[in-house]
């Protein structure tokens, strides 16, 4: 994209976006798979279909539903993209991370996203969440690529704290408190969408990751050029392929992802509420 192209986009979809609704959300967050009943119950809930924002780009996943949602929980206000874009449905990175930027210049100052995942070690169980500590990016591309305008923010943003501690050690304690299976794990990204081979599980592993997933890291990369204070709470909905166990199929995702939504939004709401 054009970079001053772009700028009017987000602008553009913002200016419609504050036409549907007064609110300036504090807090946003990004459902990922299986979650779309996750969200907590908001007061003065309003719904926008992304069909209808100018720019924003279509999302073709099942159990992705393409909306964003605006509301109150415990006097924050929050807006949720009730379903995340892919960069393996076709989306170039900067369209992936468009709604975020555009909900950056609606106001939101910290950023939770969710994600389904699939685990690299034995010891992490489907159902099981793995509060995000730091990723590797192997997707091969970055979502800053071209946008070198300083509107943007830094250039060569610092990621040596692109999950934010405190919002990550709140999101473990909840987990914890509410006797939610936790731990912290370091993130692989891959393209997709096609799943892992074994060999590839077992390289990511020798790597250091815990668990791996085709979404999460743009996000948390343009979050931290745009200074947002952000934690990734990703849950397992699988072995990864030659571990035991493996359910290597979406519709399995979906499946247990129904199961875990009420533990996920009781987390959320929390963590809504302390950040």
């Amino acid at each position: 994209m054009n970079t001053r192209i772009h700028l009017e986009m987000i602008e553009e979809a913002a200016k419609f976006i504050r036409k549907q609704t007064a609110f300036k959300p504090q807090t946003g967050i990004i459902l990922g798979s299986g979650l779309s009943k996750a969200t907590p119950e908001f007061s003065n809930r309003r719904e926008i279909s992304y069909q209808d924002i100018p720019g924003f780009p279509k999302t073709h996943v099942a159990g992705h539903l393409g909306r964003l949602i605006f509301g109150e929980y415990q006097g924050r206000t929050v807006a949720v993209m009730q379903g995340r874009l892919h960069y393996y449905e076709g989306h170039d990175l900067s369209e992936v991370t468009f709604p975020l930027r555009v909900l950056k210049s609606l106001g939101i100052n910290s950023l939770i996203i969710t994600a389904a995942v699939g685990a690299l070690h034995a010891k992490i169980k489907p159902g099981d969440v793995i509060v995000i500590k730091d990723h590797i990016n192997l997707m091969g591309q970055n979502p800053l690529r071209s946008l070198v305008s300083p509107e943007f923010g830094a250039m060569f943003p610092d990621l040596s704290c692109a999950y934010d501690p405190q919002m990550s050690k709140s999101a473990l304690a909840i987990c914890r408190k509410l006797k939610i299976r936790a731990q912290t794990g370091v993130y692989v990204a891959v393209s997709g969408p096609s799943y892992e081979t074994p060999t590839e599980i077992r390289a990511f592993r020798k790597l250091g990751g815990d668990v791996v997933g085709m979404s999460v890291v743009p996000e948390v990369i343009a979050a931290a050029q745009m200074e947002i204070k952000t934690s990734a709470l990703t849950w397992v909905s699988n072995m990864g392929s030659g571990l035991k166990g493996a359910l290597l199929s979406h519709e399995e995702v979906l499946s247990l992802g129904e199961k875990v939504s009420s533990s996920i939004s009781k987390v959320l709401g929390e963590l809504i509420a302390t950040h």
